[in-house]
C-alpha cells in the first residue's frame, strides 16, 4: 500500500455539522467526510483490494466507496486531517495480517506446579474442618 498515492486519491465531502457550536454551526460547513473508490485506487494491488472489500464490506457502499466521517472538531482543516487519518487506519487494520497461532505443550513443570497448588488449597481446607467429620475427608 502506498500512503502517499492513497492521500491523493481521496476525496473529500463537506456539509453542516450537527450538535454543538452556536452560531458556527448555522453558518459553516465543519463536517468532513473523506471517501475513497477502492477499486479506482492505484495505491493497492488486487489481493489488498480484495481483502480490503472482504474485511470492510459493511463499511463500502454500492457504488464501491469507502468513507470515514468526523466532525468532533470546530474546524473543516482538523476535521479533515482527522478524516483522513481514520480513513487511512481503517483500511491499514484492514491489510494486517493475523500471526497463525501454533498450538504448544503445557510444560511439565507448569502442570507440576499448578497440581501442588491444588493439594496445598486442599490441605488448608482440610484444616478448617471440624475434626472428627471423616466422611468429607474421603
Amino acid at each position: 500500500m502506498n500512503i502517499e498515492q492513497l492521500k491523493s486519491e481521496i476525496k473529500y465531502r463537506t456539509s453542516r455539522s450537527g450538535g454543538k457550536g452556536g452560531q458556527n454551526v448555522n453558518k459553516l460547513e465543519t463536517k468532513v467526510e473523506a471517501v475513497l473508490h477502492v477499486l479506482d485506487s492505484h495505491a493497492f494491488t488486487e489481493e489488498e483490494q480484495e481483502t480490503i472489500y472482504k474485511k470492510l464490506a459493511h463499511r463500502i457502499s454500492e457504488e464501491g466507496l469507502l468513507s470515514a466521517v468526523n466532525q468532533t472538531e470546530r474546524s473543516q482543516l482538523a476535521n479533515k486531517i482527522l478524516a483522513e487519518r481514520k480513513l487511512i487506519i481503517l483500511i491499514q487494520n484492514a491489510l494486517h495480517k493475523e500471526k497463525i497461532r501454533r498450538a504448544t505443550r503445557v510444560p511439565a513443570r507448569v502442570v507440576h506446579a499448578r497440581i501442588e497448588g491444588k493439594k496445598r488449597l486442599s490441605a488448608k481446607k482440610a484444616e478448617r474442618r471440624k475434626p472428627g467429620n471423616q466422611d468429607d475427608a474421603n
